[in-house]
């Protein structure tokens, strides 16, 4: 049986904003050796601030101190599948940056967006499109 999706369909991912004293952005290097926004896709009935929270604790094993009530950033993206994506970005406080090493999250590291581009082979496209809007920022 084939699942019609209407055009205007997008999955919805939830991603922690977590900035450093120098304004740069946390990312996490995946299993293929890119760099992507820490959180993932909000599963439906979740709340944002709860599916984020999952999220991070499936991928870093990371207990969330504070998540904003509301994304400070939305955009549209399109992932390496061609799946058309939105994502919510939330302002996101951590305990302490202790993770667990995951096949989502084998390093972290703190990225300003001229960092982002030097290296735009190794970023999913949505961390390109996040890049462009924090530098505007």
């Amino acid at each position: 049986m084939s699942i019609q999706i209407a055009d205007c369909f997008y999955r919805v991912s939830v991603k922690a904003l977590v900035v450093n004293s120098s304004n740069r952005f946390l990312l996490v290097r995946e299993e293929n050796g890119l760099w992507e926004l820490p959180g993932g896709g909000l599963d439906f009935g979740e709340k944002p601030q709860e599916g984020l929270r999952r999220e991070l604790m499936e991928e870093m094993a990371l207990e969330v101190k504070s998540i904003s009530d509301h994304p400070h950033y939305f955009f549209p993206a399109i992932n390496p599948k061609g799946q058309h994506i939105v994502n919510a970005v939330y302002a996101t406080e951590f305990y302490h940056l202790d993770f667990r090493p995951s096949d989502e999250c084998l390093e972290i590291r703190f990225f300003s967006p001229d960092e982002v581009f030097e290296i735009k082979e190794w970023m999913y496209p949505n961390v390109l499109e996040f890049a462009k809007i924090y530098k505007m920022t």
